[in-house]
């Protein structure tokens, strides 16, 4: 049933469309159209998704099969590191169970394997044809030309960067607004490897944790479509019909190519999410050594998390978090501004399930799972200097402005799943 909290949920809705038009370039070039649309679309994505029988299987077989790569993962793991990867054969008797689940063994060799896997499908050209499919829905259900539709599917499933590079060639020739467009999508969604990521951190506190994160990769693409387009209009006489040649410098050879190719680049990865961690979060706790130098305020110390806590807890209750829960919830999101998205679900998972609503942790899924965050700004601006040098002073121009799109598209979709029935996800 629709109850308050469902409205609050849409005066989110209300609140992060009209901040972007408030901060638009040209405010009278407002995307009716593609507002209702879009909304619409998230919206109807979610209720199909979770609401119809046979899809509802497929998202439920979708939680099975990132169990079975967390339990084949392991293996591997387990093999190359013994103990240490967490076997129950523990040399040492053990007092805190809870505790051998280490980060670095249970959730960075699972990128690798998706990502040696997802070049095996693409090879197979399974991955390949799930892409057009989406590209076609997102050419034909949002006005986008061929070329951003097909890199806006391949985002979903690939990645920020790795998206774009399947329309390489026409980059250069790309309206600004359709290039911004690119960036804030790559910022909106997240990749396939680090869904199975997520889902993984939160399998013991979140029931359906695959199925929320898939969803969430999704449906913020449409949102991120939209702010994009509000902030930065479109262009119509830069955006004429162009045809299609998909294109991708993602060849293999054989599969045994593929999955050698795939797991180098999820070694690399692997190795800039765990740097990225350990500084940034080094960082932080160096910025909390200094604030706990300072007089405690309300009888606790000072903190990076307790004042994005502050600063992000009117946006979270707004999305539909209750106020107790807000505290906790804007300090997430804060967290994932500023740290990742990856700290933000660590953080969230290391939370007990009576410490936060379920609907509050559904919610916060899907603010959470896009890579708009400080780090991302390098990346995009590395690899898109790298697929489209000629435009890397106008990419710089506008790069931070996309981080906020990519953040907001999130909380955008937060808000429309929070003002869909609870009873929809079984909560």
């Amino acid at each position: 049933m629709f109850g308050p909290e469902n409205a609050q949920s849409l005066l989110g809705v209300l609140t992060v469309v009209g901040f972007c038009w408030a901060i638009s370039e040209n405010r009278r070039q407002f995307p009716w159209k593609l507002a209702i649309g879009a909304v619409v679309l998230q919206a109807v994505l979610v209720a199909a998704l979770f609401g119809l029988p046979a899809l509802r299987a497929v998202l439920a077989g979708a939680g099975q099969v990132v169990d079975g790569l967390a339990t084949s993962t392991q293996a591997g793991v387990a093999f190359v590191f013994g103990f240490l990867a967490g076997t129950p054969d523990q040399p040492y008797a053990l007092t805190n169970p809870g505790a051998m689940f280490v980060f670095a063994f249970r959730v960075l060799p699972v990128i690798l394997v998706v990502c040696a896997l997802a070049a095996l499908l693409w090879h197979w050209r399974i991955l390949k044809w799930v892409t057009q499919g989406f590209g076609m829905i997102f050419e034909k259900t949002m006005g986008l030309r061929g070329p951003p539709a097909l890199a806006t599917a391949a985002t979903i499933f690939m990645g920020q960067v790795e998206g774009p590079i399947f329309i390489r060639s026409y980059l250069p020739t790309l309206s600004r607004s359709e290039l911004f467009m690119l960036i804030t999508v790559g910022m909106s969604c997240v990749s396939g490897s680090t869904m199975v990521a997520y889902a993984t951190i939160l399998k013991g506190v979140l029931p359906n944790a695959a199925a929320h994160v898939l969803t969430a990769s999704i449906i913020s693409a449409p949102a991120g479509v939209l702010l994009a387009r509000i902030l930065v209009p479109r262009d119509v006489q830069a955006e004429q019909p162009q045809p299609l040649d998909p294109e991708s410098d993602k060849v293999y050879d054989s599969s045994i190519d593929a999955l050698i190719r795939g797991t180098s680049d999820g070694l690399t990865i692997v190795l800039n999410v765990g740097a990225t961690l350990i500084v940034f979060v080094a960082l932080v706790a160096m910025l909390n050594g200094i604030l706990g130098l300072l007089p405690p305020v309300a009888g606790a110390p000072l903190s990076v998390e307790r004042g994005l806590g502050v600063i992000f807890a009117p946006l979270a209750w707004v999305m539909g978090i209750p106020w107790k829960d807000a505290p906790i919830a804007g300090s997430l999101l804060g967290v994932k501004l500023v740290l990742t998205e990856f700290t933000a679900f660590i953080r969230m998972g290391a939370i007990p399930v009576g410490g936060m609503e379920e609907r509050s942790r559904v919610i916060m899924t899907y603010a959470l799972c896009g890579f708009a965050n400080v780090a991302s700004v390098g990346i995009n601006l590395a690899g898109f200097s790298v697929l489209a040098p000629e435009r890397r002073n106008e990419i710089v121009g506008m790069v931070w402005k996309a981080m906020l799109a990519g953040f907001l598209a999130t909380c955008l979709t937060a808000s429309v799943v929070g003002a869909m029935p609870s009873g929809l996800f079984g909560n």
